[in-house]
């Protein structure tokens, strides 16, 4: 399908698939591999979490991805300087200072490095944050969706991400808002998903954030924890890359 929305009410629940056991553990890990700014797969690696494996270079690099474009995104000023710009500092001092501004809007869509990219940037290609009535949104168009594997990640990832800066922001959670452009489920995966759909969904679980976080560089893996989360059993499928 070319162009799906979906809206989840962040506040009703974290939306963590029940219809299959998710590796939450590498929802997280990845994500504050993103934070990072990393772009080598060996701390995803070194934490358990082998998303990344099939598309590495020997040395662990998958050049400019995520990590670089949110943490260190490169472009050039109008006299051709090069500037590297922390778009989530930037966005997080924006919520902060101006929370009606309308430009709460980062990227991990970077067209001058695409290319050196090992696989250029699916979720995030436009990723903007809105603040009303004291609770923070987020709206994140993904130009492609793995609708089997790697939807349900992204979900729970950016609505982590959601609770993670509203919380740096002193802000309640609003909604998670995820369009996808080229929604697909590949041929490999249509057993699997046969089976996921007979499968009821269970009652949504609840995101823990150590609430002494006041700063997004000091979340650790151990100041996020899922609760009350009960699910089908997994169901394995071989990425297709």
């Amino acid at each position: 399908l070319f162009g799906y929305q979906m809206r989840f009410d962040l506040s009703a629940g974290f939306p963590l698939v029940t219809t299959k056991k998710m590796f939450t553990k590498g929802m997280i890990y990845e994500l504050l591999w993103i934070l990072r700014g990393d772009t080598n797969i060996k701390y995803l690696q070194d934490n358990g979490v082998q998303f990344w494996n099939e598309w590495a270079r020997e040395n662990g690099d998958l050049g400019p991805v995520y990590g670089q474009q949110l943490r260190g995104h490169t472009g050039l000023s109008e006299f051709n300087d090069k500037i590297v710009t922390d778009q989530i500092a930037d966005v997080i001092y924006s919520i902060k200072n101006k929370p009606n501004s309308r430009r709460h809007v980062i990227t991990t869509w970077n067209p001058a490095q695409i290319e050196d990219m090992e696989l250029p940037c699916c979720h995030g290609t436009v990723i903007q944050f809105y603040v009303s009535n004291g609770k923070l949104s987020c709206h994140m168009y993904q130009r492609s969706g793995d609708a089997f594997i790697g939807v349900a990640v992204n979900i729970a990832s950016y609505a982590l991400l959601t609770h993670m800066i509203a919380q740096v922001c002193d802000l309640e959670v609003g909604d998670f808002v995820h369009t996808i452009g080229d929604a697909h489920i590949y041929s490999n995966h249509f057993e699997q998903v046969e089976l996921q759909l007979t499968r009821d969904p269970m009652p949504l679980p609840k995101i823990w954030l150590n609430p002494e976080i006041k700063n997004i560089d000091d979340f650790n893996y151990e100041d996020i924890k899922v609760l009350d989360y009960n699910s089908h059993p997994h169901i394995s499928a071989p990425v297709a890359v």
